[in-house]
């Protein structure tokens, strides 16, 4: 969670970065005082304090506080090891699996479960009401969000994922209330996907954002769940973070299937029996 403040802090409002740095430089003590000394100590003022949490993602400064505690105490570190050019193939699967499993268990320590409500809930509505579902990505990303796509169609919600910007644009300026636009970035500032989210958002949709926290995707979409990793956005070939998406990607698509609940069992029982004659016996 530290890792993830610091790695922000470049993306973050001058007055939000002071209470960034009050929370780096004693992350025990800011999950003890109450907002008034917090607001006193980053010269900022208390509304202040509670938009800085929310930037990163949470549901206000008792959320926060709570996630922080939890991250400092159990002391969860990212460790980002790099792979270098004369490393031999044990040291590299070593450093990568290594990296893989340390944002995961970042993840777990301090992902919103609000904000994982809330996108399940929406996405969930778009099923009671047989609206649409939509996944935006580009390059890296546009793969998550075809595996978004084979995810959630097979719970029955009508769903499409597009990693063209021009095809995204004219998809995004179909939808409407009660549909959904999930928006997969790593950086947050693609300047494609940003256009997308802005115009699904003005046509009455429900953006979710899964990007970096503090980027302009994550503060233009109306639900953001953070993908916060010490990987580099100009990497050749990302890899820490797009296994964090699949990952987020499932567990939403998880959490939809249980809120749907019993009427998804007889559908994914009957997918299933006709799979079996696409196998060799």
């Amino acid at each position: 969670m530290l890792d993830r403040i610091a790695a922000s802090l470049p993306s973050l409002a001058p007055a939000e970065q002071r209470v960034a740095r009050l929370v780096l430089h004693d992350p025990r003590a800011f999950t003890t005082l109450p907002v008034r000394e917090l607001a006193a100590r980053a010269l900022v003022s208390k509304p202040t304090v509670v938009r800085f949490c929310r930037s990163m993602g949470y549901d206000g400064l008792a959320d926060f506080k709570l996630k922080l505690a939890g991250s400092v105490s159990e002391g969860v570190p990212f460790i980002h090891r790099s792979v270098d050019s004369d490393d031999k193939t044990a040291d590299v699967l070593v450093k990568v699996v290594d990296n893989a499993v340390a944002a995961f268990l970042q993840y777990r320590n301090a992902a919103s479960v609000q904000a994982l409500d809330r996108a399940a809930e929406a996405i969930a509505a778009t099923w009671r009401t047989g609206r649409r579902l939509e996944f935006y990505g580009a390059g890296n990303s546009g793969i998550v969000a075809q595996d978004g796509q084979h995810k959630f169609f097979r719970l029955g919600i009508t769903s499409l994922a597009t990693s063209d910007g021009h095809m995204q644009v004219m998809s995004a300026t179909l939808l409407g209330p009660g549909d959904c636009a999930v928006i997969i970035s790593n950086s947050g500032r693609t300047r494609d996907l940003m256009d997308a989210a802005g115009i699904a958002r003005k046509g009455g949709a429900t953006t979710i954002a899964i990007t970096a926290s503090g980027s302009p995707l994550a503060h233009s979409c109306q639900i953001h769940l953070a993908a916060d990793h010490p990987e580099g956005y100009d990497r050749y070939s990302p890899m820490v973070s797009r296994l964090l998406h699949l990952l987020i990607i499932d567990v939403l698509a998880t959490r939809v299937a249980l809120r749907i609940g019993e009427p998804l069992q007889p559908v994914l029982q009957q997918m299933k029996n006709n799979l079996r004659a696409k196998r060799y016996t």
